[in-house]
């Protein structure tokens, strides 16, 4: 077994203060602390000082403590009294219940994009050929990026700006994060997303809708059931 690194050495993240932009030290020290946990570089119950992390980074405490409430509402920390932040041990089936809320509103949005879109799915097929190199590479961050632009194409293409926030609001990126560290095999994930593009190039709206729907149930067997996972 490789040994345990220390917070702070190594990984694509673990980058010192001042490259930081100042515009965004919440978002970056979030993904530090996110890409950590996943690598359990912090296992479950390690604590994350909060002035120890705001040293590191050469920043105040304001964006560490913000960053921190993000994790919370990932359910990926907790913070208790009088012994401060601490990660938690999250499960398969918290990871699978994402899916089927995400499902509902991506079909919906899919049925309206797909008229709306008029077979234009250029866009949506940069992100897919993206994935596809991405994949060859094993880069799970730089995939996941392109996987979640695939999606949120879909969702603005909509036009439903209150449909757009609260899929936003799911914190999407953190959580696709979290189920490609643990069980992602990128080739097929990537290729995965081929019966969605299809179907929205043909304008097609319930077929559309149906793909995201078969999409997301195929997720959330695997993240929550050991045979999906062992396929």
């Amino acid at each position: 077994m490789a040994p345990r690194r220390r917070p702070g050495e190594g990984g694509p993240y673990a980058v010192a203060g001042p490259s930081l932009t100042r515009t965004a030290y919440r978002e970056q020290i979030k993904e530090v602390l996110l890409e950590r946990i996943l690598n359990r570089d912090y296992e479950p119950g390690d604590r994350i000082v909060e002035t120890r992390v705001a040293r590191e980074f050469g920043v105040s405490q304001g964006p560490v403590r913000e960053a921190l409430r993000e994790l919370e509402s990932l359910r990926l920390v907790v913070s208790e009294p009088f012994v401060g932040v601490r990660v938690r041990a999250i499960t398969p089936q918290e990871l699978g219940e994402i899916y089927p809320v995400r499902s509902g509103l991506e079909e919906v949005a899919a049925r309206t994009a797909a008229p709306r879109l008029e077979g234009d799915v250029r866009a949506l097929e940069d992100e897919l050929d993206a994935m596809r190199r991405v994949a060859a590479t094993g880069d799970v961050h730089d995939f996941m990026l392109h996987d979640v632009q695939f999606h949120r194409l879909i969702v603005e293409g909509s036009g439903n700006r209150t449909l757009a926030e609260l899929w936003t609001s799911l914190h999407v990126e953190a959580r696709t994060m979290i189920t490609y560290t643990r069980y992602g095999d990128l080739p097929a994930i990537a290729e995965s997303h081929v019966p969605i593009l299809e179907a929205l190039r043909a304008r097609d709206p319930e077929r559309a809708s149906a793909a995201l729907r078969d999409h997301f149930e195929y997720y959330a067997r695997f993240v929550t059931e050991p045979e999906g996972r062992a396929r």
